[in-house]
């Protein structure tokens, strides 16, 4: 375990390096947003798009994977929304607060860090968690929330979720690439000289910018901040766990990639929805930060413990 927190350190550092940039206002919050949007955008999206054309779509999509990643999530969802529930929380505050406990930081720490630390082989099975904690978690919370506010589900909701899907580069990116894969399509050697270039800028500025967004986090709500913590940092990976060893039988490569992407800290998108509609942005605010301090810990162990399988 020290040898995996050896490696995972340089990681933590750069979150660490972005916060400290933040904190101390050498990045401003203008400044931070801008980053975020050119790694969202930009480099991201080259990363993404450079990984998924050398893939085969045929070979990378395994429903018995998806499935097994989906069960043990949706448990963990409903049952993040029945504590919410019991504390008479609102449908959309219980489903903002179950998108902390299962959507992690998978697309700007989960790609990078677990593809160095468990092999490259990692990024098919990482593209499909990502993939479908956008696709069907990432419309859920939306659904939820617009039909609370609505009384109703109407066509428009479907509509607000389509173009949303349609307009997020990790979607969109993912998806071009698997299309020009299809197409067995040779990426010419200066797009990818440039791709590589612009995906290698993903890494190091998704961390700082992580980082230097949870300087403008605060710790507020701390009981129910350590309670969704929990939730994504234990309770999510250990239902993947179950679902994927003990229920499905997924492949043990397999399923250790997605066990260790189901145990990253709560995504920092979760933030910008519940802030979009209004919905506990401090509560959110503070589960990712908690959930991030305490990952060096949690992911090490994690991550140890998968390469056993």
């Amino acid at each position: 375990m020290v040898a995996i927190l050896l490696q995972t350190l340089p990681f933590f550092a750069l979150i660490g390096l972005g916060y400290w940039a933040g904190r101390t206002g050498f990045f401003s919050e203008d400044a931070t947003a801008y980053l975020t949007k050119f790694v969202f955008y930009f480099a991201l999206s080259a990363m993404l798009f450079r990984f998924s054309a050398s893939l085969d779509l045929a070979a990378v999509f395994d429903p018995v994977f998806v499935l097994a990643y989906f069960s043990g999530t949706l448990a963990i969802y409903l049952v993040v929304t029945a504590v919410a529930a019991l504390r008479k929380r609102s449908l959309a505050e219980a489903a903002v607060e179950a998108q902390c406990g299962v959507i992690g930081n998978v697309g700007f720490l989960g790609v990078p860090m677990l593809a160095l630390l468990l092999g490259e082989a990692a990024i098919a099975p990482i593209i499909l968690v990502l993939s479908t904690d956008l696709i069907f978690f990432g419309s859920l919370i939306v659904i939820l929330i617009t039909g609370s506010r609505d009384g109703r589900m109407s066509l428009g909701i479907f509509r607000t979720v389509g173009a949303g899907l349609v307009k997020n580069p990790m979607i969109m990116s993912i998806g071009a690439g698997f299309i020009w894969s299809g197409f067995d399509l040779p990426i010419p050697q200066p797009v990818d000289d440039f791709l590589t270039i612009l995906g290698a800028a993903a890494t190091p500025g998704a961390l700082f910018a992580i980082g230097a967004s949870l300087a403008s986090k605060s710790a507020e709500r701390l009981s129910v901040a350590v309670w969704l913590s929990f939730s994504k940092l234990v309770l999510h990976p250990a239902a993947v766990a179950v679902s994927a060893v003990l229920i499905f039988d997924v492949a043990p490569y397999a399923a250790g990639v997605m066990i260790a992407s189901a145990a990253l800290p709560v995504a920092g998108n979760v933030f910008i929805l519940a802030q979009h509609y209004g919905v506990a942005p401090q509560r959110v605010s503070a589960a990712i930060l908690l959930s991030t301090v305490a990952s060096v810990l949690t992911v090490t162990a994690v991550v140890a413990w998968v390469q056993t399988l």
